[in-house]
């Protein structure tokens, strides 16, 4: 894996909005923002959401952004996979507007030991080319990093040049600021 230097600048994020509308690439997404805390409530419970720490009203309308600047910059999205925790699957829908659950995608922030089986799974998803548009991962920021060395913010995108060859390059990110309809 080849992680190349972040780019900022708006031109960079022209660049990457670009490389997207062209189809072919793979993002990995930090779900959008929760409210306060770290991690989940003891004993929570993955079918149930009440039970977890959830989107904020400010992470609903960041995800609905999010859908607004791909939709405005028609950039194809294929397969949109998502964690089983809620705030991944609901800023996947809400940006969107459809998720498949992909357990490797799961959190181990509680459980390094998953990761060991986990991040390789996502990291041969992300080295291979999406038959159709853009692959979208909704994630969390311990996956995102494990993959790529990159911890991103809420509601960043990390975008993946997938080599076909179990190697990917990071092409860039895209901030959560970068996400505003043009």
């Amino acid at each position: 894996m080849l992680v190349t230097a972040a780019l900022t600048p708006a031109s960079a994020n022209e660049t990457l909005w670009s490389l997207l509308a062209g189809g072919g690439q793979v993002v990995m997404m930090r779900h959008a923002s929760t409210v306060s805390g770290v991690g989940d409530p003891p004993r929570f419970d993955l079918r149930d959401c009440t039970t977890q720490r959830n989107l904020s009203e400010v992470g609903r309308q960041e995800s609905r952004r999010i859908g607004v600047a791909v939709r405005a910059r028609a950039i194809p999205i294929g397969r949109v996979l998502s964690s089983q925790w809620c705030r991944c699957f609901e800023t996947a829908r809400l940006a969107f507007g459809r998720a498949e659950l992909w357990s490797p995608l799961d959190s181990h922030f509680n459980d390094r030991a998953r990761g060991a089986t986990q991040t390789p799974a996502v990291r041969a998803l992300a080295a291979e080319r999406p038959a159709n548009g853009n692959l979208v991962m909704v994630t969390h920021q311990v996956h995102v990093r494990a993959v790529t060395g990159i911890a991103p913010e809420p509601g960043e995108m990390v975008v993946l040049t997938p080599h076909g060859d179990g190697q990917f390059t990071v092409a860039g990110r895209l901030s959560p600021a970068a996400l505003t309809p043009r």
